[in-house]
């Protein structure tokens, strides 16, 4: 039995199909974003590994699921959505929403900004937040840019960054807070 390799030489002159199928320059702005999430996805991972609190990996399995679902629907074109079985739609951020609102209870916010270091999987959960907002300044201007047009995805984003605070500070506990300038 021969084994398929992953290497398939398609894309060694600087192009790479997208999820639809079109030919796009990998320097093109879709397969920026997705690679942006693929980047999200490991960090993610990483802070998956080492959490220690209950249900936190869970949390972050979740995340990494509908980080896929995103990034299939950045590397479809407008014309092929309909294709996708899911997208980042209402519903998925109400979910989010819920979320957040549900670990707020949990959580005690703390009055000040935060320096990321309380736990390995903390900071690696802030790394995410962080990297999560590159995303989400990629993503508008792909809407800006009329490349997309899903307002929601936007403001999914924004919630994945507020959810992954709220992660990383509940893995914490105790938050170390930044002096006062």
């Amino acid at each position: 039995m021969d084994k398929k390799s992953i290497t398939t030489k398609q894309g060694d002159k600087g192009q790479t199909r997208i999820f639809s199928g079109e030919w796009v320059s990998k320097n093109s702005p879709r397969p920026k974003i997705c690679g942006q999430i693929d980047e999200l996805t490991c960090i993610l991972g990483i802070a998956r590994f080492h959490v220690r609190k209950n249900g936190i990996r869970k949390e972050i399995i979740f995340i990494q699921h509908a980080l896929v679902t995103a990034a299939a629907e950045l590397a479809t074109s407008q014309k092929s959505l309909g294709k996708l079985s899911k997208r980042i739609d209402a519903a998925t951020l109400k979910i989010i929403d819920d979320k957040c609102r549900e670990l707020e209870c949990k959580v005690k916010t703390p009055a000040g900004m935060i320096i990321p270091a309380g736990s390995l999987a903390a900071s690696y959960i802030d790394y995410a937040r962080a990297v999560t907002r590159r995303c989400e300044i990629k993503i508008v201007k792909l809407f800006e840019n009329k490349i997309m047009d899903n307002k929601i995805l936007i403001a999914w984003f924004n919630r994945l960054s507020d959810y992954l605070y709220l992660l990383a500070r509940h893995e914490e506990g105790k938050p170390i807070l930044a002096k006062k300038s």
